[in-house]
């Protein structure tokens, strides 16, 4: 059974861009890639339980088991070593993507209190797009009592669309609620 949200690409968002933006091939029409989600925990360089609480809480969003990113390089100003655990990250391809955004958009967006939408000026000049949450707590798979720190983390969509504006129509199509 396809997601409900490819089906929403396939029959309504790819035929419309076709036509809003006059491409030749329909290999060109703008598609989403991957999601990518991060969640920094500075908090862990003290104590590994915050590490693996955010990389539990990823999971249980996410549906699979994400990536622990260790630092690069020491900052003494910062009091890092180089390999101590600062976060974790997931990347989302086919069909747990759809299942997510579709998700995102539908139940865990409209969560937020006082939403006013999205802004549409995070796109980075490619055609993806990042989106800052501020706390976990929005998602409803998340537990509010077995929280220890409330998180952000930052989701990013990867597509194929060459400008913004590209970009900007593909999500809006998919159902992002950009503020106006």
């Amino acid at each position: 059974m396809k997601p409900r949200m490819l089906e929403k690409y396939q029959g309504e968002a790819a035929p419309a861009l076709h036509k809003e933006f006059g491409y030749s091939n329909p290999m060109e029409i703008p598609r989403l890639v991957k999601i990518v989600i991060n969640i920094g925990v500075g908090e862990g360089k003290q104590d590994a339980k915050y590490v693996n609480a955010a990389m539990s809480e990823l999971a249980t969003i996410a549906g699979q088991r994400p990536m622990m990113k260790r630092a690069k390089k020491s900052i003494a100003g910062f009091k890092l070593r180089e390999g101590v655990p600062v976060g974790c990250s997931v990347t989302l391809r086919g069909s747990r993507m759809w299942e997510f955004l579709d998700r995102l958009v539908s139940v865990v967006l409209p969560r937020i209190k006082d939403f006013r939408g999205i802004s549409g000026k995070a796109f980075d000049g490619r055609g993806n797009y990042n989106l800052g949450l501020k706390e976990q707590i929005i998602f409803p798979e998340i537990d509010y009592d077995k929280i220890m720190v409330s998180k952000g983390m930052n989701i990013t969509f990867v597509s194929t669309a060459n400008t913004d504006e590209e970009g900007l129509a593909l999500l809006s199509k998919l159902g992002m609620p950009f503020a106006r």
